[in-house]
């Protein structure tokens, strides 16, 4: 992801953890494993009150929430809770912590099998979501750089670029594609432990929690003996933790390995090399073998510069895996590939290196482009919404389809290639979609703002509305080239936070705190989890007037009141001062007349004020005859 557009994304969980307050938590832990600090006490850091309570805040943002379990609770059901027994719940099943069976459920796969996911009960999600809050600061210290599935500001995208720098920058023409057998089902339980522990991970109790999540009963098939179920909220940090060896290991190989400087006499110094480019020079004057990994999950790549070392590197990394991880290899998925003459499949594109003449120099660089398989895919997935429109004929179904063309279309843009394989597609789907939208379409519309973003400058070969809705053009797609990572992005330095968002300004950081550590007795955790999110948004001023809130004088009222149906969800809540909360119930002219004119409420505040009154029942107050 471009580093314009992540300075500009919404960074949800880092608003909360400045919201609980809990980020220099955080921050510390990443330093302290920075330093190779080891961690005996953070049991107590995973069941305090402030991390438990920021883990049901991000489940109940995560989409997940309300997939159920075993016992067919979801987060909606939790939220009714009060903040205190959701603490107590936590620390009590933690005590003696037996987990809920996992229910099995099967997807379907990009090949057309079927993938098996695990879904841990709502309630061991929540207590995974403590675990994976405090150790995930303490395990991206020790990640490598060139990992880059399931960790925090890290896209395939930014997999993509690395592959294409090692091609073009590096020279690196061979790779070595090596596919590990169902991953994800076969971890060595007692090696990942180990791992753990390896990395600092060194609070008995916490790996003892760890290890009964591993063992948790599959309803249906028993309790496993390895692998980490898909679908636990701890797994993919589980996984990183797995090959996280690996990619130190191909590090050592090359760019890792500790070359000392060498002097202008030819002596060798124990002064390492501050400078990569000026190491490189020194490290290809030895025997060792250039290689680079570029990982996202378990589907990795290793790259280098010829078929010698690529043989050499491909039987070596097998012999590790099946050594040090006890995991097999694909015989039939794993090669080398050289990319001169063949294309490298990698995250849904196909890769390769071709010749370009520049300057009477001649230079290879990398070609990228959709698999095939991605263009069935598609052709399918578009062609099965083009069903649901004709089946169902609603502006929902229209919105649906155009959602899904501008998804694959961020997804591959970053295809050097991508302009003509997108025309491939809607080449030969032209035809069909005439056909289908022959009664349906017209030829006159409005084109959204979203359109317009995105496609205004497209010009189209004929422009379908349906709805007064335009379908967005399936070949309107151009190559943006793909940003390389910058390590400098971190959600726990503060230099790595300020290249994602800005932090939270509030008018009264002290009131925030308060409203944090003070929960209202007797209400739902969703209703003080939204307070919280509330005062934030509202960076601590009446939704009203503006003004600062005060502890004194500040009132978190039910835009539809409790009594008539109302409920404690988000969009129902709004912070206001006591009055003019009161002048939205008071039916009092005395009362109105007080408040209008003693906060100067112009005509757009009383619009507001107004349909506030309307949603608890009263009627509109006319400023015209109360001001006068």
């Amino acid at each position: 992801m471009p580093t314009s557009e992540i300075k500009t994304l919404k960074k949800k969980k880092l608003r909360n953890n400045e919201c609980y307050d809990i980020q220099l938590l955080f921050d510390n832990l990443y330093n302290r494993s920075k330093l190779n600090y080891n961690f005996n006490k953070i049991y107590d850091l995973i069941i305090s009150r402030e991390n438990i309570l920021l883990a049901y805040r991000n489940i109940k943002s995560n989409k997940g929430g309300k997939t159920k379990g075993v016992n067919k609770t979801t987060i909606l059901d939790m939220g009714g809770m009060d903040n205190d027994r959701i603490v107590d719940y936590v620390r009590h099943r933690l005590q003696n912590y037996q987990p809920h069976s996992i229910r099995r459920k099967y997807i379907p796969k990009k090949n057309g099998k079927l993938r098996p996911l695990g879904i841990p009960t709502i309630e061991d999600r929540l207590i995974q979501q403590c675990f994976l809050q405090i150790l995930e600061p303490i395990l991206e210290a020790k990640f490598h750089n060139d990992s880059y599935g399931f960790r925090p500001n890290r896209s395939t995208h930014n997999a993509v670029a690395k592959s294409c720098f090692y091609i073009n920058n590096s020279k690196c023409h061979y790779v070595v594609d090596v596919d590990i057998k169902g991953f994800f089902d076969n971890v060595d339980h007692g090696k990942l432990l180990k791992q753990l522990w390896s990395l600092g991970i060194r609070d008995k109790k916490v790996l003892s929690i760890i290890s009964k999540m591993l063992k948790a009963e599959i309803e249906g098939e028993g309790k496993p003996t390895k692998g980490t179920p898909q679908g636990g909220i701890l797994s993919p940090l589980l996984a990183n933790v797995v090959l996280n060896e690996l990619d130190w290991w191909i590090d050592s190989q090359w760019l890792g390995f500790k070359a000392n400087q060498i002097t202008n006499f030819g002596r060798i110094t124990d002064r390492p090399y501050k400078n990569t480019s000026n190491k490189l020079v020194a490290l290809r004057r030895t025997k060792l073998k250039p290689c680079f990994i570029v990982r996202y999950a378990d589907d990795f790549k290793i790259f280098t510069t010829s078929y010698e070392n690529a043989v050499k590197l491909f039987n070596a990394t097998k012999d590790w895996i099946s050594t040090r991880l006890k995991l097999e290899i694909s015989p039939e998925k794993s090669k080398i590939v050289n990319l001169k003459t063949n294309y490298s499949e990698f995250l849904g594109f196909k890769i390769k290196a071709v010749e370009r003449v520049k300057d009477g120099k001649t230079k290879y660089v990398t070609k990228t482009k959709m698999l095939d398989k991605e263009k069935v895919r598609i052709k399918n997935n578009i062609k099965g919404a083009i069903k649901d429109i004709c089946d169902d004929n609603t502006p929902k179904s229209m919105y649906k389809l155009n959602s899904m063309i501008l998804g694959v279309h961020n997804y591959y843009k970053v295809a050097t290639l991508v302009s003509e394989d997108f025309g491939q597609i809607e080449h030969n789907m032209y035809s069909y979609i005439r056909f289908k939208f022959r009664q349906l379409a017209k030829s006159k519309g409005t084109f959204s703002d979203t359109y317009e973003k995105f496609y205004g400058k497209y010009k189209r070969r004929k422009q379908f509305f349906i709805h007064d809705i335009a379908m967005y053009p399936i070949s309107g797609v151009t190559f943006s080239k793909p940003i390389i990572f910058n390590s400098r992005i971190c959600n726990y330095t503060k230099v790595g936070r300020g290249m994602i968002h800005q932090k939270l300004e509030f008018a009264n950081k002290y009131l925030l705190a308060h409203v944090m550590n003070n929960s209202v007795p007797n209400r739902s955790v969703e209703y003080n989890d939204n307070r919280i999110s509330l005062f934030s948004a509202q960076k601590g001023r009446c939704a009203i007037t503006g003004l600062d809130l005060k502890l004194s004088n500040m009132h978190c009222h039910h835009k539809t009141p409790r009594s008539k149906g109302g409920t404690d969800e988000y969009k129902n809540l709004i912070f206001l001062i006591d009055d003019i909360h009161l002048l939205i119930h008071s039916n009092k002219s005395i009362t109105q007349k007080r408040i209008l004119n003693q906060f100067n409420i112009d005509k757009k505040m009383l619009e507001k004020i107004n349909e506030l009154r309307k949603l608890v029942g009263n009627y509109n107050i006319t400023d015209y005859k109360l001001v006068a």
